[in-house]
């Protein structure tokens, strides 16, 4: 039932970010911000693409609640990440480290290419009503348009080596810098961890409901001035938990 769940959010919302894409490509894209009258709440208004944000019955983050999630046998990711120096884009809305093509990732029977990972103060997703310091999401996708997004939470504690190596090239304003280190994003996912699965949307505009979302129990633990570093530029990029509404969330190793 999951599978042919994933399969009809990807065919009924592709063409939403295709639209979206397009408009952007031409300049057209309306502006949005995470408060005042272009935040969240207004998302749905600014244009007639970003109706999902409103209307949507499966939009994402939302709070993922242990006695709410069925156990299952959930199947494993096979994270075909190969270590690289990145792109670090300070794009207006967060920090996003762009990835090399060739990183492919397997999940239920598709190929997914990794293309980035970003940053959100404070998390977008709760768990058991519980918000994180800061939240990662490594956004993969398939020649399909289906996404698939792995979410870790982050904390307060030792520095993360691989996140320094992030921030070391970090732009302060809008713009794009190339790392001179290479990263291997396996350092920034817990080991041993159980995972949250569930389907729902892109947090940004335009809110198309094609994601695949997967969501580590366990943080990783980052500095106190790694987390500061970023919030100095984006204190508050998360969108408002959304409604679960009759969603089936499964929680396994």
């Amino acid at each position: 039932m999951t599978g042919r769940l994933f399969s009809l959010m990807a065919t009924v919302a592709f063409s939403t970010v295709v639209l979206s894409a397009a408009a952007s490509a031409s300049g057209e894209a309306p502006h949005w911000t995470y408060e005042g009258e272009e935040g969240p709440e207004h998302w749905a208004t600014l244009s007639g693409d970003f109706a999902a944000c409103g209307a949507g019955m499966e939009q994402s983050p939302i709070d993922l609640a242990r006695n709410a999630a069925f156990s299952a046998d959930v199947e494993t990711i096979d994270r075909g990440w190969a270590p690289f120096k990145p792109a670090i884009v300070n794009n207006g809305h967060t920090i996003q480290a762009n990835v090399p093509e060739g990183n492919v990732t397997e999940f239920g029977g598709k190929a997914y290419e990794l293309l980035q990972v970003h940053f959100h103060s404070q998390s977008e997703h709760a768990i058991d009503g519980n918000r994180f310091p800061l939240e990662a999401h490594f956004v993969h996708k398939a020649d399909d348009g289906s996404l698939m997004v792995l979410v870790v939470m982050l904390v307060e504690g030792a520095e993360n080596a691989e996140l320094a190596k992030i921030w070391g090239a970090m732009p302060s304003f809008k713009g794009e810098m190339q790392g001179s280190d290479t990263v291997d994003l396996g350092g920034l996912v817990p080991k041993d961890s159980k995972v949250f699965r569930y389907a729902g949307s892109l947090t940004t505009p335009p809110c198309s409901e094609i994601v695949n979302w997967t969501v580590f129990e366990k943080p990783v633990e980052v500095s106190a001035e790694q987390i500061a570093a970023f919030t100095r530029l984006y204190p508050d990029n998360a969108r408002p938990l959304q409604s679960v509404n009759r969603r089936m969330i499964l929680i396994g190793d």
